[in-house]
């Protein structure tokens, strides 16, 4: 009872703040939205991880996600069923996995994120524990790798909440759901080279055995298609669409870091796709628009502001590149998550997303988008793993490159980065 009295005092003084609708609204005419302080910011986009990630963990928790999650899609409900509810849980855990390890938090802060640490962990047993009714599907088709990778991914951005503190049982039961998606075969041609690679770097964090064909083979893949100035193919072609932001980027960035810290002979290959990486952040940072939009391109835009991973990606890494203040990038983000989840209809009755890019959208879903799906938007939020006092927070707020242009003010051109297209792809060096 007190757990619950602590958990509603919190939220209650997030929901003080109000809606971004107030917070951030624009002028009569257009205008651009108002800029705020970091520490209302923050508080806005807290209360909207809360939002997302309550149903979907506080349900499976509970072992109650198969009953409870509603299935939207634009086809046959019945086609995604069988992946929608491990699609939820994975995304979400990758995406709030950075502030559940966040340190220095307020008063308040700190005893939400306490409860939610209890809530991810009761999670991840729930949905890997063969006796669980909401034991999950982490082999039967070719979808489970995809959510197996982003609850793995999840694990490795917080493994001092996520794995540290779990017991022999709850380990192993993990271990094993993420071997289960081996039976999986991967795709050599496209962006899936990441979700084996992304399991396989987990379970060698985990002490585990891995395969080469799906750690370093397929990273040695992803690697070769890249195309100039931060971008990658997804396969040997370019994909204008945000792939490189929802899986291609911040995975090579994860299994790297793996890798690298094991063995410092991928060390080169790291520093080279973070350099890649800043370049990426530079150029998202400048398709958002003065008034907080960015341009619907490609499949899967119904995933909404998990577009912006690279970017928030490397402001929680404090990489971001010199011609961004971090603040600047706060007040872009803000923007942008608050004009997509502030729009009527993103949620349903029973606060479950609902598919839309900008609203209820369900045209806009492709055959393979359902309920569980939606939840890579949670990846926009990745900064919340900062603490208040970093500068992201702290900052005055800042205008965004294109607010600072479009009023005029005279900036630096901005140019391509200076690229290395020679076809040898960098030594990846050996995980033994």
């Amino acid at each position: 009872m007190n757990d619950r009295r602590t958990f509603l005092k919190a939220i209650a003084s997030v929901a003080a703040v109000g809606s971004l609708d107030t917070m951030l609204a624009a002028s009569p005419g257009g205008n651009p939205p108002a800029l705020r302080s970091g520490a209302a910011e923050r508080r806005y986009w807290v209360s909207l991880m809360e939002k997302l990630a309550t149903p979907v963990l506080g349900s499976l928790a509970r072992r109650e996600l198969r009953s409870r999650m509603p299935i939207e899609t634009n086809g046959d409900p019945a086609g995604r069923s069988k992946y929608t509810h491990l699609e939820a849980f994975g995304r979400v855990l990758m995406g709030v996995a950075p502030w559940l390890a966040a340190k220095r938090l307020d008063e308040e802060e700190a005893l939400l994120q306490a409860r939610f640490i209890e809530l991810a962990q009761q999670s991840l047993e729930a949905a890997t524990d063969p006796g669980s009714p909401d034991h999950l599907n982490f082999s039967d088709g070719g979808q489970p790798l995809v959510d197996a990778a982003f609850m793995a991914q999840g694990i490795l951005r917080a493994p001092a909440v996520l794995w540290e503190p779990l017991g022999p049982r709850q380990r192993a039961h993990i271990v094993a759901a993420l071997k289960s998606s081996r039976s999986i075969p991967t795709p050599k041609d496209n962006n899936w080279v990441m979700f084996a690679a992304t399991v396989e770097a987990a379970l060698l964090w985990m002490g585990e055995p891995t395969f080469r064909e799906r750690l370093e083979d397929c990273v040695r893949a992803m690697l070769s298609w890249y195309k100039g100035d931060g971008a990658y193919g997804d396969g040997e072609r370019f994909h204008f669409d945000y792939y490189n932001s929802f899986v291609i980027q911040p995975m090579l960035l994860d299994v790297l870091g793996v890798l690298a810290a094991r063995d410092r002979g991928f060390e080169p290959a790291r520093a080279l796709v973070l350099t890649r990486a800043r370049r990426f952040a530079e150029i998202q940072e400048r398709l958002i628009a003065p008034d907080g939009t960015f341009p619907s391109l490609g499949r899967s835009t119904t995933y909404r502001f998990g577009a912006m991973q690279v970017l928030a990606q490397m402001a929680l890494l404090g990489e971001l590149p010199p011609a961004l203040v971090p603040s600047q990038v706060r007040s872009a983000l803000t923007a942008v998550i608050s004009r997509m989840a502030e729009a009527p209809g993103t949620f349903d009755g029973n606060g479950w997303l609902t598919i839309g890019f900008c609203g209820h959208q369900p045209s806009l879903a492709e055959s393979y988008i359902s309920t569980g799906s939606l939840y890579l938007c949670t990846a926009g939020l990745l900064p919340l793993g900062l603490a208040p006092a970093d500068p992201f927070w702290s900052g005055e707020p800042a205008k965004w490159t294109s607010q600072r242009i479009w009023s005029g003010e005279s900036l630096p051109a901005d140019h391509a980065m200076k690229d290395d297209l020679s076809p040898t792809v960098p030594d990846l060096g050996r995980s033994g």
